[in-house]
């Protein structure tokens, strides 16, 4: 072996050493890190528009940003949040002092079911009754016990939240301000042709902006819908239930109906059939109608993904990367079809691009 073989090589195990250490450096504050570079991405196009009026105040264009994006996204968040956790620890209350109960709730519904669909129920061996109700009834309590912990968990973090959302913060100004710099500075040190970062790195910020922009839109959308309908009809903890519907709407097309379904089937069981079968056709109607026409006209379109490989890539996101997979999950996805159709066209052609 040569010695420029073997400085190269040894130069490339040092890179990759002091690269993994690094990593290993900012592992805790990984998802900081991360929503810093969404939410620039995401910003992007504003704070462009902000940089061309006043072209010699990049920083006052970044601040400006950041302060819109303060506005839009981490103020309601937070304020959504506290809000939440004063209904959860007021349904918490209910359900330690046995206010609410899943397993009466399952009583009632049994109560009201008709005898020929009892007698099905027998006819397969699912008549023991007894026993889901008391399933039920410890699942409510475990849930309830959830829902406590991580009340408490959020309170015990919370100087590791405000850790973490001012790195996110500080971040992002340096990323508005100084993005297209730094794209540029790992753009070069990629070892690939022109042609082949640019159509990369166009395909991650878009999918970026749609994912984000698409699901969030969508699942807002959703969780206000659901949780007004909820709070019209009286329901408790409609705030709550409104997030769940957000939060389960990043699953396309099943995700609200996993909220509202069930409570449309109790309210129909226990002879309330008006309000159960408003719960349906508004669920189908309106809040089913948003996740039909948002979902693919903000996602879909510009990730050209289809709905199963989103769905697909969503759920297998967040199984492994927690909330942030409904972003990390389908950038991996279309970058998986990039690379591929771009390894196809080089073997069509013979040779690099």
């Amino acid at each position: 072996m040569t010695h420029p073989e073997l400085h190269k090589k040894t130069f490339l195990l040092v890179l990759i050493a002091i690269s993994a250490a690094f990593a290993c450096v900012i592992s805790p504050f990984a998802a900081a890190i991360f929503w810093a570079m969404v939410l620039a991405i995401v910003f992007a196009p504003v704070h462009g528009r902000l940089l061309r009026k006043m072209p010699v105040r990049r920083n006052l264009a970044a601040v400006a940003t950041l302060l819109l994006c303060l506005l839009i996204v981490i103020i309601p968040l937070f304020l959504i949040s506290v809000a939440l956790l004063e209904q959860g620890a007021v349904l918490y209350g209910k359900i330690g002092s046995g206010d609410l109960n899943a397993g009466m709730y399952f009583t009632q519904i049994v109560g009201a079911l008709p005898a020929w669909i009892v007698s099905i129920l027998e006819r397969f061996g699912l008549s023991d009754f007894a026993a889901v109700q008391a399933q039920l009834s410890a699942a409510s309590m475990a849930g309830s016990r959830f829902i406590a912990a991580q009340a408490m968990g959020i309170g015990q973090h919370t100087f590791d939240f405000l850790i973490g959302t001012g790195i996110m913060l500080y971040l992002l100004f340096f990323l508005l301000r100084d993005g297209e710099r730094l794209a540029g500075l790992v753009k070069n040190a990629l070892p690939m042709t022109d042609h082949t970062k640019d159509d990369l790195f166009e395909k991650f910020t878009t999918v970026i902006r749609a994912t984000v922009k698409g699901n969030i839109l969508v699942a807002a959308a959703q969780g206000l819908l659901g949780g007004l309908l909820f709070w019209f009809l009286g329901i408790q903890a409609a705030l709550l239930w409104g997030v769940l519907m957000a939060f389960l709407s990043l699953l396309p097309a099943i995700g609200a109906a996993l909220i509202w379904g069930p409570v449309a089937v109790y309210f129909l069981a226990t002879g309330a059939a008006g309000t159960g079968l408003l719960i349906v056709a508004f669920g189908v109607g309106v809040i089913g109608l948003v996740d039909n026409l948002l979902r693919p006209f903000l996602v879909g379109k510009d990730t050209r993904l289809p709905d199963y490989l989103v769905l697909i890539s969503t759920v297998g996101g967040m199984s492994l990367f927690g909330l942030s997979g409904f972003v990390i999950g389908p950038v991996i996805a279309v970058l998986f079809i990039a690379v591929w159709q771009i390894f196809g066209t080089r073997n069509a052609l013979g040779g690099p691009d």
